[in-house]
């Protein structure tokens, strides 16, 4: 059974830093996890994902902000954030799918699984 539980949101002031945690359990092969966040009212969106064995892809609104990093045996997955802004606000879901399927920009059709969300506030 695949699991995904996240941690480390919270709030945070503009200017901040988070670091988001994904542990990861029963999914492994030909595994690619990745970051969405969801803003209110607005759609599900990729933030940061692995698109291969070393393949990444980054929105281009956090690109130089947002690193997306894993351990080896992929059992966490981190979302390093720094100069967070206040449309950075939403929540955050780990996912993992199968890298084979994931297209570019990755969208969340190809991430059949999916941890319940952590927040992340940034006030001005």
């Amino acid at each position: 059974q695949v699991q995904l539980v996240e941690s480390g949101g919270g709030s945070v002031q503009a200017g901040g830093s988070l670091t988001l945690s994904c542990a990861v359990s029963g999914y492994t092969t030909n595994g690619c996890m990745g970051w969405f966040r969801q803003a209110p009212g607005k759609e599900r969106e990729a933030v940061a994902t692995y698109t291969g064995p070393t393949s990444t892809f980054r929105a281009a609104s956090v690109v130089g902000r947002f690193t997306i990093a894993r351990d080896s045996d992929q059992s966490n997955v981190y979302l390093r954030m720094t100069s967070l802004k206040p449309e950075d606000t939403g929540i955050y879901y780990c996912a993992a799918g199968d890298c084979r399927s994931i297209g570019h920009p990755p969208h969340r059709s190809s991430f059949p699984y999916w941890g319940q969300g952590t927040q992340v506030t940034v006030s001005s």
